[in-house]
């Protein structure tokens, strides 16, 4: 399913509100299909479950879901991006881009809005609202959406380093995984193989906005210095254990005894689960991340497939479409500075 009508090349071109305002209202248009897709999944989720355990038994656990347990999940969500705005703020600090904390807040939730396009490229969005703002140019700002963007990656694939040896098992698979999951971003951050690849494969048209991405980012990358990337890991992996903290949180809520001794199992399964979405590129990691949990959950923790799939669609609920509305509130409210 393709969510390329936002593309990096497309942005940086785009000069005037109104072409702007064009292009989020056709992204409109794909978010309302990729919802219908998420919809899709979800249904053949309950399908299995109702083959499984029977409509009455899938429909109660739904029901009876803790409302408490479902409030702390939305919490340590929201937390999780919280505590990763001043990485943000930082970023731009460096760049030399002067925004105060609200609307630099406000904009940065708005890249949000973005996550379920490939590779969250389209987080770019950004760049074009702090041009309209504070005039700088989209390649002095765009740095700090890669520097992000890597980070979350890297935060991820420390958090999963570490539990895959408390679970000790797929240790092979999840390595392969993280190995692949930062591929792309060991030639974006180490220039020389960058220019190699770039060298033999530029008349790949596919490859364009990533060699688009790199140029960008290594003409500003010196602005951004190893403190920053250092400090920006420190906020990214404890916000990487909170989502897997409102994994734990749902299942508490389905009324699962879990004892908090199965905490780093079930943050393995959310790292997992999401990396191995994240590898194939798939927008929003929609229907592989799913399978993933399913999968995981019913494998490594001692739930019914009942309540796993009543766990997998509300978690997803909470982590996709509750980050995506955020996200969308926030742009709506960045439409001011278009003008």
């Amino acid at each position: 399913m393709a969510t390329g009508a936002l593309d990096l090349r497309t942005i940086q071109k785009m000069n005037k509100e109104e072409q702007f305002r064009e292009r989020i209202q056709k992204i409109k248009y794909t978010i309302f299909l990729l919802i219908l897709f998420s919809l899709i999944i979800f249904m053949a989720i309950a399908v299995l479950a109702v083959l499984n355990e029977g409509l009455s038994a899938f429909v109660g656990s739904l029901l009876k879901v803790n409302l408490l347990y479902l409030g702390l999940a939305l919490l340590s969500v929201f937390a999780s991006y919280v505590i990763r705005f001043p990485k943000w703020h930082i970023y731009l600090n460096k760049l030399k881009v002067k925004l105060n904390l609200k609307t630099s807040f406000i904009i940065y939730m708005s890249m949000y809005s973005m996550d379920i396009t490939p590779g969250r490229w389209g987080r770019a969005v950004v760049s074009f609202t702090i041009n309209r703002i504070t005039g700088a140019k989209f390649g002095r700002t765009f740095p700090a959406v890669v520097a992000d963007n890597f980070t979350d990656f890297v935060g991820f694939a420390i958090v999963a380093i570490v539990v895959v040896f408390f679970v000790n098992k797929y240790v092979g698979l999840s390595v392969l995984l993280i190995v692949l999951m930062l591929i792309p971003f060991i030639f974006l951050y180490m220039e020389k193989p960058f220019k190699y690849l770039k060298s033999k494969l530029d008349w790949v048209k596919q490859l364009n906005s990533f060699f688009a991405v790199g140029q960008m980012y290594f003409r500003r990358k010196r602005m951004l210095d190893r403190k920053s990337y250092i400090y920006s890991l420190i906020v990214t992996v404890p916000s990487v254990v909170l989502l897997g903290l409102a994994l734990y949180f749902v299942i508490l809520g389905f009324g699962v005894k879990l004892s908090i001794a199965y905490l780093p199992t079930v943050i393995f399964v959310y790292c997992f689960a999401t990396i191995l979405g994240m590898v194939t590129g798939v927008p929003g990691t929609l229907g592989i991340t799913d399978a993933a949990l399913l999968t995981y959950l019913t494998a490594l923790l001692p739930i019914d497939f009942g309540l796993v799939a009543g766990i997998t669609i509300v978690f997803r609920i909470v982590t996709i479409w509750f980050v995506e509305l955020m996200g969308f509130g926030s742009l709506a409210f960045t439409f001011k500075y278009w003008k």
